[in-house]
């Protein structure tokens, strides 16, 4: 008898969207992280307040080079 690789036997639509909520919290931690250490050396210099929406632009511009980087990895240039 043959044996099936995971792929081939079906209706892993459960294991895919865990697999792409992983890679989204990951990247959502790893936007946390970078955001609040850009949060940190802007506010070091004379009192400089970071709002807001600097903090959440911020947050979103390191989501997306996130995404981006993960797509080459998992896509596989």
């Amino acid at each position: 008898m043959k044996s099936l690789i995971i792929l081939e036997v079906g209706g892993l639509g459960g294991l895919v969207a865990l697999i792409i909520g992983i890679i989204l919290v990951v990247a959502f931690f790893v936007s946390l992280v970078v955001t609040v250490f850009i949060k940190l050396i802007y506010e070091s210099k004379e009192g400089r307040k970071f709002s807001k929406s600097q903090f959440w632009q911020t947050m979103l511009i390191s989501l997306l080079i996130c995404g981006l980087i993960s797509g080459v990895i998992c896509g596989g240039m």
